[in-house]
């Protein structure tokens, strides 16, 4: 059954302080006692039901002439209860373990899958139960975009911009989202890119090569004092020479990297400059489906949660506002299909974002919006954030809480090519521990332009737009609404034309940053990718109904 739209109570205009949105207060132990053990019970089975496992399914019988053979067994990533529908093997569900995930992967990884090479190198990357190990996610990455395979691509990409198991490189991070965009190596929006990245690597060996220059002068010239010193004077004389052949070994390191610096800064390529984009052509629907310049950008979605009504934790002000807007906006202006879930405990929650994979098609787009509390809590070495649903308990009893896992889990099960997920919580950003893009700047390409645009929209998307990142968040500040999701909405509401996720981030980073200060409060927007669930540098595009 389809969640439904409960309206928000007016009146609640109270600001509230960020002490009272994510300090939450604990409670009695008798309070976590389930009221019902038989209900709990029977949620507590529905939860495991929806959660995301690898799952090992049982090959197929096929006949090739008079010969029936058995294909090998196929690894997947799907809900619990659809691998048990179609008789495949999985462990229970543990955050914890991904040794048992691995073991479902390695066999198709090594027999050359690029999917199960990707998956392989994604278990390594997050850790096997302890810390990551990214020289052997690069090797199993390598594999699979030398296929090319995108989302390897990617993945591969992010390692270089970040210095993971390998030295931090932006060019050669840079040409491997061109490779998994599909662009060509002298595209002209590659090249206007890969030019400012150049230019900012020639900046910085210039300087480090002037820095060289000085060093070596300056040792050279004390090299000299002691030679001379050395020949005029007995005594000093051995003093002088030992010193002398340390200095020799100093300047002969120098002007090894001086060498090597120069050589790389000579090796730098030249790029040619962008054109002026193409005017924006006009929107127009055919089967339902958006379209632009003749391109399909498929139906709209929008999932939106919001929780201000909670049973064991302090009230919220504005989440329910937040979402009743959201709803008007992006069914009036955009032609979203909105489902809401307002108030959901986790069964409710986790079983809304499982439902959507059934609405939702291959090539078309899903809003993902939560409003309401956020936590966290240590797993060995990392953090791991948390939705709160209105039964959820303070911490650290997370027995009601919905993790990031679940969530990114489910991102990279849904068949829709475009997903943002906007996260108005309490360490939201803890959804995905990506950077943000390497294009991602004020300088930014034309999004409307149409061939731009057809290197993003063939490609998968799962990005998440946060209204903080590793920290505490406002509720209220800004009338009936959150400082971000006013921010978030207003754009929505006062944009004219077609609207790229990286724009929409530009447009109320600096907003939600003045709004938090007015309040005395540091908060500021983070916009990044979610690389776990499946990302392949597309985007996600707004677009009116009135450009139809």
């Amino acid at each position: 059954m389809q969640p439904v739209f409960k309206p928000a109570m007016n009146g609640w205009i109270r600001f509230v302080s960020v002490a009272v949105l994510c300090a939450l207060m604990p409670i009695e132990e008798s309070s976590a006692k389930p009221k019902d053990p038989g209900k709990a019970l029977e949620g507590q089975a529905a939860i495991a039901d929806l959660q995301i496992v690898d799952c090992l399914l049982p090959g197929q019988v096929r006949q090739l002439g008079m010969r029936t053979y058995l294909t090998p067994r196929r690894p997947v990533r799907t809900t619990a209860a659809d691998c048990r529908l179609r008789g495949g093997e999985y462990v229970a569900y543990d955050r914890a373990d991904y040794k048992s995930a691995l073991k479902v992967w390695l066999p198709s990884a090594e027999s050359g899958d690029p999917e199960a090479q990707t998956m392989v190198g994604e278990i390594f990357e997050q850790g096997l139960g302890g810390e990551p190990n990214y020289e052997a996610a690069l090797i199993w990455y390598r594999k699979a975009a030398e296929q090319g395979y995108t989302r390897a691509q990617f993945n591969l990409g992010t390692l270089y911009e970040q210095g993971k198991g390998v030295p931090k490189n932006k060019l050669e991070a840079l040409n491997w989202y061109r490779k998994a965009w599909g662009v060509a190596l002298d595209d002209l929006i590659f090249a206007s890119a890969a030019s400012e990245e150049q230019e900012a690597l020639r900046r910085e060996l210039e300087q480090a090569l002037a820095e060289k220059e000085q060093q070596l002068k300056v040792l050279n010239k004390r090299l000299e004092e002691l030679e001379a010193a050395a020949s005029s004077s007995k005594e000093g004389q051995s003093q002088a020479q030992s010193e002398a052949r340390t200095l020799r070994t100093l300047v002969a390191q120098l002007e090894a990297q001086r060498s090597k610096q120069s050589e790389k800064l000579s090796g730098l390529p030249k790029t040619r400059e962008p054109l002026v984009a193409t005017p924006r052509s006009e929107i127009r629907s055919v089967d339902d489906q958006r379209v632009f310049k003749d391109m399909k950008l498929g139906h709209y979605y929008a999932l939106l949660i919001g929780n201000d009504e909670y049973q064991k934790l302090d009230n919220l002000d504005s989440p329910l506002n937040d979402i009743a807007r959201a709803k008007q906006i992006l069914e009036q202006k955009y032609g979203f299909t909105v489902f809401v879930v307002p108030n959901g405990d986790n069964v409710e929650v986790m079983r809304a974002i499982n439902d959507i994979n059934e609405v939702v098609g291959e090539n078309d787009n899903l809003l993902l919006f939560y409003a309401g509390h956020g936590s966290r809590l240590k797993a060995g070495d990392t953090e791991i954030g948390y939705w709160l649903p209105s039964n959820a308990e303070a911490p650290p009893r997370n027995t009601y809480w919905v993790p990031n896992e679940f969530v990114t889990g489910h991102l990279s099960r849904i068949k829709a090519k475009r997903i943002l997920v906007v996260a108005d919580s309490c360490y939201a950003g803890l959804l995905s521990s990506e950077p943000s893009f390497l294009l991602l700047g004020d300088n930014l390409p034309e999004y409307t332009d149409p061939e731009f645009m057809k290197f993003k929209l063939g490609k998968r998307s799962r990005l998440l737009l946060s209204s903080g990142g590793d920290q505490p968040v406002l509720d209220g500040g800004s009338g009936n609404h959150s400082i971000f999701a006013s921010a978030f909405l207003d754009e929505l509401e006062q944009n004219q034309g077609v609207l790229a996720g990286p724009q929409l981030f530009l447009e109320i980073r600096d907003k939600v940053k003045l709004a938090a200060e007015k309040n005395n409060f540091d908060q500021a927007p983070e916009f990044k990718a979610i690389k776990s669930a499946g990302h392949e540098v597309g985007d996600f595009f707004f677009v009116p109904i009135a450009l139809q």
